[in-house]
């Protein structure tokens, strides 16, 4: 995968899947356009990238295939310039995969229409307009909270808490008072993680037979029996919103864009004329060039009649015979 906010995105807005999806191409591209439409989002798709992973071709017929893809409507690359909340800029370079394939007119849109979208720094979702992004934040809830009642005061989860302790035990009937007073003590026992059923539990198990003053019985237990703070967990800040602020067709292998150069279908002139001339010399489908067959291999070497004939070089009488261990008999 690639880093975060770069690698493949698909356009939407696609036709479902078909047999046929591909058949205008070269059975080679077809098979690299059905490799790159089963990516997941977010795959990195630099053509050593890609090649690693394809189990038949490598680097260059790689970059041979996105090039065609590109020139076929499927594959394009787009340069986006980002300004953050911080007022941080920069340059992000999005690789954008339709399986249906588009004219250049319909990505010349496409491309218009990523201007003014909101993204985070991370260059992510980056799938709402600007206008319908803000329209949102401003919009009002249709409807007012309402209130039980207008004239009685807002309680507590503490002071609820305190003021059920007479139903879980008759012996812990506390007053308004009590409950006013013991409910910051009780605040602090649910912001550390307690529920108010176990704090029913810690003020009621184990009473006495008479208790005589449950405030301040319930008092010294929330003190005595108060849980241990849980360890803060770090959060991670949240991306801060950017805005797509200007939007540059490129091409898709290599780092020319249309402000340096023409960009016709994805492709500069350079790489279109290396990829015509590839084309024009590439041999028949099914060709293997002569350093891929295997040659001739080497002599066969009759390995006793050798010894045989050294040993008569030698003066040395032949062997009749030899044993398994290879010792003369």
């Amino acid at each position: 995968m690639a880093k975060t906010g770069y690698g493949k995105r698909s356009t939407g807005d696609e036709d479902p899947h078909a047999d046929a999806d591909f058949a205008h191409l070269s059975p080679r591209d077809r098979e690299f356009a059905v490799f790159v439409d089963h990516l997941d989002d977010g795959h990195a798709m630099g053509y050593k990238a890609i090649a690693a992973e394809h189990p038949r071709y490598g680097q260059q017929a790689t970059r041979t295939s996105l090039r065609r893809l590109s020139d076929a409507g499927h594959l394009k690359q787009i340069r986006e310039h980002i300004t953050v909340e911080d007022n941080s800029m920069r340059w992000v370079t999005r690789t954008y995969w339709s399986r249906t394939p588009r004219s250049p007119e319909w990505w010349a849109e496409f491309a218009r229409k990523r201007d003014g979208r909101i993204v985070d720094e991370y260059y992510r979702p980056g799938l709402a307009r600007a206008e319908e992004e803000d329209a949102a934040e401003k919009a009002e809830p249709d409807t007012a909270p309402v209130c039980e009642s207008d004239t009685e005061p807002a309680t507590s989860t503490a002071y609820r808490t305190l003021a059920g302790l007479r139903d879980a035990d008759p012996r812990m009937p506390l007053s308004e008072s009590d409950c006013r007073s013991l409910e910051s003590l009780t605040a602090e026992w649910l912001s550390r993680g307690s529920t108010p059923q176990e704090i029913v539990r810690a003020l009621t198990d184990g009473l006495p037979s008479d208790v005589t003053n449950p405030g301040g019985l319930a008092r010294r237990r929330l003190e005595d029996k108060m849980p241990p703070k849980k360890a803060k967990v770090r959060q991670k800040a949240a991306p801060r919103r950017a805005r797509v602020t200007r939007v540059i067709m490129c091409c898709v292998t290599c780092d020319e864009d249309e402000l340096t150069t023409e960009i016709v279908n994805g492709l500069c002139p350079e790489c279109r004329a290396e990829m015509e001339a590839e084309e024009a010399g590439e041999p028949p489908l099914g060709y293997v060039p002569d350093t891929f067959l295997p040659g001739p291999g080497p002599d066969v070497v009759d390995v006793a009649r050798r010894a045989a004939e050294v040993r008569a070089a030698g003066g040395m009488r032949p062997k009749l015979g030899s044993s398994r261990t290879g010792r003369d008999v």
